[in-house]
């Protein structure tokens, strides 16, 4: 999934220059907007339920460290370990997938011509 949302950012960065959308279409910026709007939507509900899948191997991972404190046992601790190892994973995975879905934001915000957040550049500070 982040191999498609990179590249996928490559070529959406590529698409809204300004030079490239002064040559386009309204067609054809229309289909560009449509496209990128979906691919938004895509990115959210996967952003979404990773973000689900994270919390709750959490949650798993702090009853399994609480079981391992009240019990100590090696399997527990074993369990644990493999938790703790995968949990970090799922986190840099859903880290990736939220910047990601953000940068796409920035993507629609210059193909509507308007600039929030990390856009602004010193003509528009100049101009507020």
């Amino acid at each position: 999934m982040y191999k498609r949302l990179l590249d996928f950012i490559a070529y959406i960065d590529e698409m809204t220059k300004p030079e490239k959308l002064k040559n386009m279409t309204e067609q054809e910026r229309s289909e560009l907007k449509t496209q990128l709007l979906t691919q938004i939507q895509f990115f959210q509900h996967e952003r979404l339920i990773h973000l689900i899948v994270t919390h709750m191997f959490a949650v798993i991972t702090i009853v399994t460290l609480a079981a391992m404190i009240a019990f100590k046992t090696l399997p527990l601790l074993l369990l644990m370990v493999l938790e703790i190892g995968l949990l970090f994973p799922y986190i840099i995975h859903y880290y990736h997938l939220e910047n990601g879905t953000q940068k796409l934001y920035t993507f629609y915000d210059r193909f509507i011509g308007r600039t929030f957040g990390e856009l602004y550049n010193e003509e528009d500070r100049t101009q507020s």
